[in-house]
C-alpha cells in the first residue's frame, strides 16, 4: 500500500548549525517526487528525516495520519535504494532480493514467489545465481532496487541512485526506474542534483537551496515558469539579461542589448511600472532573422554541432555573452564572426524583479505548502 506523505514545519539541526528551518511539504499517494538541488542543499537531510535515519528537531512527518517522528525506521515500512548500491557481496542476486524478506520471517513459497517476481521485473532473472562482483554497476543497482521493492514498501526512498553510472547507463537506469515505479505505483521520494535526471523521471519536482524549498511543480512548470532566478538558472539552460521594464499606459516594454525594445503582454498587472529587472530567455526561445530584418544585433563567437542541435554561443554589442539553439541546417554552419540579428519568443521569457526572488511574468506555479519557503 503506497501513502500519502506530509511534512509540516520541519526543522533539523546538528549542534547550533540549522540545515533545514520551516519546511512543508506534501508528497501524494503513488507520485513519483523529486528533491532536486546542488550540494548542500538539504535534500539527502530531508530523505534521511523521512526514512528515520536523522533525528528530528522540530515539525511533523505523517504517512497518512500516522505520525512517524518517534517510529523506528525499520517499522515505518521503507525501502531504501543508495548510490553505492550497498547490496551484499557475500550473497548470490537472488538472496540478495530475498534478505528482506526472510527477515520478515514469511513463509518459503511467499518468499519464492515475491523473489521471481522482482527478478523478471528488474530483467535480472538470468542473472540469480551471480555474485555482485561478476555484475556491472547498472546491474548492481536492479538487484537494488529489486530488493527494496520486493518487501512491498509503503515508500521507496532513492538517494543519488546512479550517480555512480556512467552517461548511457544513467539514461537507461532512469527509464527503468520510471517505468518499474509507474508498474508498482508506489509512492517515491528521489533525491538527485542532476536536473535533467529529475525531469526524466519525475511527477513533480521540489527545487531546494540552503535548506530551503524555492519552488515546487511538474517539470514543464519548473522549466517554463519558473519562481525566480535561482530556479530558472538550475533547471536547464538560460541566457540571463539585465534589462529595465518600461510601462506606457497599459503596455510594457522591456529593453534587449543594443537598446531593441519589445512589448510584453505577460506582465502581472501589479508589476506594470518602470523598474530594473533580469530577464531570464532559455537558448532555443532565440531565433535567427532573416538577413537585414530588424532584430537584436550580435556577432557568433563559436558554434557546437550536436546532431538535431547547432549551439551557437555569440556576443552582443553590450558584451553579453548569449547562446542559442537552432535546429542543424543540412548545407551550412554560420562561421564564426558572423554578425547576425536575432528575435526572440517573447511569450516564452521570464522577468526577474532586480534581486532575482519573484517572477513578474503572469502564470507561475507554485505548490508551496503553509510554512515552506
Amino acid at each position: 500500500m503506497s501513502v500519502n506523505i506530509t511534512i509540516r514545519d520541519a526543522v533539523k539541526k546538528y549542534g547550533s548549525n540549522t540545515i533545514i528551518t520551516d519546511l512543508s511539504l506534501d508528497i501524494k499517494e503513488g507520485e513519483f517526487f523529486t528533491l532536486l538541488g546542488p550540494s548542500g542543499c538539504g535534500k539527502t537531510t530531508l530523505l534521511r528525516m523521512i526514512a528515520g535515519f536523522n533525528s528530528i528537531e522540530g515539525g511533523d512527518f505523517y504517512f497518512n495520519d500516522v505520525r512517524i517522528n518517534d517510529m523506528d525506521p525499520v517499522k515505518r515500512n521503507i525501502g531504501m535504494v543508495f548510490q553505492n548500491y550497498a547490496i551484499f557481496p557475500n550473497l548470490t542476486v537472488e538472496k540478495n532480493v530475498a534478505f528482506g524478506l526472510k527477515n520478515r520471517k514469511l513463509s518459503k513459497d511467499v518468499i519464492v514467489e515475491k523473489t521471481d517476481k522482482f527478478l523478471k521485473l528488474m530483467k535480472i532473472e538470468e542473472y540469480r545465481d551471480r555474485m555482485p562482483e561478476r555484475l556491472s554497476g547498472g546491474q548492481q543497482q536492479r538487484v537494488a532496487l529489486a530488493r527494496a521493492l520486493a518487501i512491498t514498501p509503503d515508500v521507496l526512498l532513492m538517494d543519488e541512485p546512479l550517480s555512480n553510472l556512467d552517461a548511457k547507463l544513467r539514461v537507461e537506469m532512469r527509464t527503468v526506474i520510471k517505468e518499474i515505479q509507474n508498474t508498482v505505483g508506489i509512492t517515491t521520494v528521489y533525491v538527485t542534483h542532476d536536473q535533467e535526471e529529475a525531469m526524466a523521471v519525475s511527477d513533480r519536482i521540489a527545487v531546494m537551496n540552503l535548506g530551503d524549498i524555492q519552488q515546487i511543480g511538474t517539470p514543464k512548470a519548473l522549466y517554463q515558469r519558473p519562481a525566480n532566478l535561482f530556479v530558472a538558472t538550475f533547471i536547464g539552460r538560460t541566457n540571463i539579461i539585465k534589462s529595465t521594464l518600461h510601462a506606457e499606459g497599459q503596455k510594457t516594454f522591456i529593453t534587449l542589448p543594443g537598446n531593441h525594445r519589445i512589448e510584453l503582454s505577460t506582465i502581472m498587472a501589479d508589476q506594470r511600472k518602470d523598474q530594473e529587472v533580469i530577464l531570464s530567455i532559455r537558448p532555443e526561445e532565440l531565433y535567427l532573422k532573416p538577413e537585414g530584418e530588424d532584430g537584436v544585433k550580435a556577432i557568433i563567437d563559436d558554434a557546437v554541432f550536436l546532431g538535431l542541435n547547432t549551439h551557437y554561443f555569440v556576443h552582443f554589442e553590450s558584451g553579453e555573452k548569449a547562446e542559442i539553439i537552432q535546429e542543424s541546417q543540412i548545407d551550412s554552419i554560420l562561421e564564426k564572426g558572423s554578425v547576425i540579428s536575432l528575435g526572440v519568443k517573447t511569450q516564452k521569457i521570464n522577468v526577474f524583479d532586480k534581486d532575482g526572488k519573484r517572477n513578474l511574468v503572469m502564470g507561475v506555479h507554485n505548490d508551496l505548502v503553509g510554512g515552506a519557503r
